[in-house]
């Protein structure tokens, strides 16, 4: 049996930049071999894969060419589908020649997909069109850190400083004074426009513009402007102001910590993306069903003797309706029920299931939703859907209006023990600009989990319950969403920060 590998390129950061085609194979492949200039995001594609790291700078072993090669083929002589996911594109400083050799000689088919390189991707994001009509009419590119052990360097630097065009260097970082060097040198102008790209189409991308004679002074040491980076050489590179798109979104240069579960979480942090932010995922809580569904099949077979069914949450929503339906085949059991939500988002999951709310509150407040209820449910038995823990205010209101109150608890929320190192770092440092917190139990773990490091950060609550929450454990709002959702919650940040702008 033999397997077949294709060589993705990953593109140069954005994980929506990489190309159908890619997608398409990440999603049949056994294995995904991924470097550390492939966003990990990608593996998201790939999700029965096995993902096997070979290697990303200052956070685990680089991987030889050697052992990925054999990596590699050892997968492919056992039948998988491999993928060997490659940052930029595969033909483009990636060594993809020496893996296709091997290939060749093991005798495994394979096929090459392209993908954007840092050069190209500098025109859309970083405002930098490495041609123009008047100003560069051809692109060089040029590699900063050429194979070791060679005699000689085989650029012809006299050739490249007489170059009519844009010059575009990749891995030059720990380069850089030799390069420049040699280049100015060899007749290049020491004050030829040039700007230095990190991080090309990712949310923390920057830019440093500056003349030739002053690139090394910016990246001696490496550490100053850590790789990856393009030097691109050249009088297009004035253009970027004009051009630079990037900069203008109203979230772009902002850290924001998104804590919701992880099953929700993109919902907040894809929108907060678009408007330019970097960020960053940490789940507060977890969710997950509950450890008896018991008292969930009880309130389910009751449902006859039910007047009005609750539902606090769209996680409610999901956990008992699914239940529902795996144990009873339809929603038919729902039949004389009336059904109330909290909130237009708890409505939408219930169009899911092709069911409309009889009853929503105009301002998602449940106080408001126990107002518009009690009139109608005295002597009545409700039922109200929640998670294992959370307020009692609605079935408080209720029971005093003389309604017979049944709560049962769909799904569990627990406490995260732990954050990521890296992301607990962060905040240590001061570095994430917003954290948003979407419910009590949130709010009080953050608190446990990040102590006095959270005070380095503004907060973005969801609503009233969730500030009061906040403030009580010492912790100052800086947004509160109003009305209660998600798009509010965004709104509020980019209102506070175009506020201080």
């Amino acid at each position: 049996m033999t397997g077949k590998v294709y060589l993705i390129g990953a593109g140069p950061g954005d994980p929506g930049l990489i190309t159908l085609r890619g997608a398409q194979l990440l999603a049949c492949s056994d294995v995904v071999l991924y470097d550390g200039l492939s966003n990990a995001a990608l593996l998201a594609h790939a999700p029965t894969a096995q993902h096997i790291s070979v290697g990303k700078h200052g956070r685990s072993r680089i991987w030889q060419q050697s052992e990925i090669i054999e990596e590699m083929l050892s997968h492919a002589r056992l039948g998988r589908t491999v993928a060997r996911l490659k940052g930029g594109d595969p033909a483009v400083f990636a060594r993809t020649a020496e893996e296709v050799d091997a290939l060749h000689e093991a005798g495994i088919p394979f096929e090459i997909v392209p993908g954007i390189t840092a050069a190209l991707a500098a025109g859309s994001y970083a405002g930098i069109p490495i041609t123009h009509r008047k100003l560069a009419s051809a692109v060089a590119l040029v590699t900063g850190h050429e194979e070791p052990g060679k005699q000689q360097s085989a650029l012809d630097w006299d050739a490249l400083a007489r170059f009519p065009g844009t010059l575009v260097v990749y891995m030059g970082v720990t380069t850089a004074e030799t390069w420049t060097r040699l280049l100015i040198q060899a007749g290049k102008d020491p004050a030829t426009p040039t700007a230095l790209v990190r991080r090309c189409s990712l949310p923390d991308q920057q830019s440093i513009h500056c003349r030739l004679d002053e690139v090394a002074g910016h990246l001696t040491p490496a550490s100053r402007f850590r790789p990856p980076v393009v030097a691109i050489i050249g009088p297009v590179t004035q253009l970027a102001d004009a051009m630079d798109w990037t900069r203008r979104r109203p979230l772009s240069g902002r850290t924001v910590l998104v804590t919701r579960p992880a099953d929700q979480a993109e919902a907040l942090a894809g929108p907060l993306r678009e408007l330019g932010a970097h960020v960053l995922v940490q789940p507060a809580i977890t969710i997950s069903p509950p450890a008896d569904w018991t008292a969930v099949d009880t309130a389910i077979e009751s449902l006859s003797q039910n007047k009005l069914l609750i539902f606090c949450s769209v996680n409610g929503v999901r956990f008992f309706l699914d239940r529902l339906l795996n144990q009873h085949g339809d929603t038919r059991l729902l039949a004389g029920n009336q059904i109330a939500v909290v909130g237009e988002k708890t409505a939408d999951a219930l169009a899911e299931y092709s069911l409309k709310p009889d009853i929503v509150p105009s301002d998602f407040r449940s106080k408001s939703l126990a107002d518009q209820i009690q009139p109608h449910v005295n002597g009545q038995r409700v039922t109200i859907v929640r998670a294992s823990r959370g307020s009692d205010e609605l079935a408080e209101s209720l029971i005093a209006g003389g309604a017979d109150v049944r709560q049962v608890v769909a799904y569990s929320h627990r406490d995260v023990d732990e954050l990521d190192p890296e992301i607990l770092s962060i905040a240590r440092d001061g570095q994430i600009d917003w954290i948003t917190v979407t419910s009590s139990a949130t709010a009080r773990n953050l608190h446990r989990l990040l102590g006095p490091a959270i005070k380095h950060s503004k907060i973005a609550s969801l609503s009233p319950v969730t500030s009061a929450t906040l403030t009580q454990l010492g912790i100052e709002v800086s947004a509160e969403a109003n009305p209660f959702t998600i798009e509010s919650l965004i709104g509020c940040i980019v209102d506070h920060e175009h506020a201080i702008t």
